[in-house]
């Protein structure tokens, strides 16, 4: 059995070792009125629920923005399935990744799965949110072990509305 660890908020967040869209290293969004950034990790294009989240957050990517929010999203998926995503899902201009390496995968506490079925890759990511300061500290994590009951996006802007109006701190630390 593999053994499961996670980040701590507060503490520095792991290194992302991922390919953006054009095969480079993957770095995440920084606008100048940058307050958090929220990573969105997704199981990949075999996933329904992952496609309908992955593609509200494209939609709605300009209500974190109002936030002063950036948003990204990342799969372990290789290049030839984020290909068939690409031209699939209605992603927008949304920050998309792949290729995440599995040690990336486990530094950010992520759970991963072995293939099941015949749509899924041999080994993948399950799905997960990240929140961050600008200075890389992780504000929270939101860690699932299968693809039900992910925090929904209006919860998200809602929370993270409050979080940034009233400078609400870390939770958990005691």
């Amino acid at each position: 059995m593999t053994h499961h660890t996670t980040p701590i908020p507060g503490q520095l967040a792991p290194l992302i070792e991922a390919h953006n869209h054009e095969g480079n290293a993957f770095a995440l969004p920084a606008t100048p009125d940058n307050k958090m950034t929220a990573i969105f990790f997704y199981r990949g294009i075999h996933c329904p629920i992952c496609k309908k989240q992955i593609e509200e957050l494209a939609r709605r990517q300009g209500e974190f923005r109002d936030l002063g929010v950036d948003v990204a999203a990342i799969s372990m998926d290789e290049r030839d399935r984020f290909d068939r995503q690409q031209q699939e899902w209605d992603l927008a201009d949304l920050h998309v990744g792949h290729n995440l390496s599995e040690n990336a995968a486990r530094a950010w506490g992520l759970f991963i799965s072995d293939k099941e079925k015949d749509a899924e890759p041999a080994r993948f990511a399950e799905p997960g949110i990240a929140l961050l300061y600008p200075d890389g500290r992780i504000y929270s994590l939101y860690l699932q072990n299968v693809p039900f009951a992910r925090p929904a996006v209006d919860d998200l802007l809602s929370g993270l509305k409050f979080i940034l109006e009233n400078d609400y701190p870390i939770r958990g630390m005691a």
